[in-house]
């Protein structure tokens, strides 16, 4: 059997909502499930919507701050225009979903398990995907502050055209994750980089950061 060869990327199919009817914001809640529905202008701050399974709907123009969304699943689901200074997400599961044009101070999201989601035109603050299982994700023109994938397990991820200024990849177990795009400022655990793909230039950039890893004295 021949030698893979070549960096995979991620396996994404496009959201296609069809047919969705206008949605009540009171029809939101802990534990429910919603299915083919439509919100708009909503603001959802501080609310409990912890176990909540949404699918095959459209929340645009949304309004989290410290809405606690854990264990929430979002299935079939296009996002737009959040706006969420804190954003409490552990253990929430993202199947098929796309986050577009949105603003995330804080998000707290280790342990939860994305599958097939692309993020595009956002901008994100710290992003604690500790533990998190990642499996065809790509990001899209974003700026990212800090990005810290501990623990995690990435499978088919991507940046394009994306700024990232720390990215934590300790322990982290990756599977053809694509940085070659992304610029990239700060890296803890450079020794669990495995699974990457860099260009010769980001490798040469980021020299003194595995000199010192290493232990490496340069001197002229």
């Amino acid at each position: 059997m021949a030698k893979r060869t070549g960096t995979t990327a991620p396996r994404l199919d496009p959201v296609r909502l069809i047919g969705l009817t206008d949605g009540d914001e009171d029809a939101l809640d802990a534990h429910d499930s919603v299915e083919g529905l439509r919100f708009a202008d909503l603001d959802l701050s501080h609310r409990d919507l912890s176990g909540i399974t949404i699918s095959e709907s459209l929340l645009a123009g949304v309004r989290a701050d410290q809405t606690d969304l854990r264990a929430a699943s979002f299935l079939d689901t296009r996002l737009e225009r959040w706006d969420a200074p804190i954003l409490l997400a552990p253990r929430s599961r993202l199947r098929d979903v796309e986050l577009e044009g949105s603003r995330v101070g804080s998000a707290d999201c280790y342990d939860a398990n994305w599958q097939s989601v692309r993020v595009t035109g956002c901008k994100l603050g710290f992003v604690n995907l500790r533990g998190a299982v990642l499996q065809d994700v790509l990001f899209e023109d974003c700026t990212i502050d800090e990005l810290d994938l501990a623990d995690a397990t990435a499978t088919r991820v991507r940046f394009v055209d994306c700024t990232l200024n720390s990215l934590d990849v300790t322990r982290a177990r990756l599977t053809d994750v694509d940085l070659r795009t992304l610029e990239l400022r700060r890296i803890a655990g450079i020794e669990h980089l495995r699974g990457a793909t860099m260009t010769p230039f980001q490798v040469g950039e980021l020299a003194a950061m595995f000199a010192e890893q290493f232990g490496i004295r340069v001197e002229d």
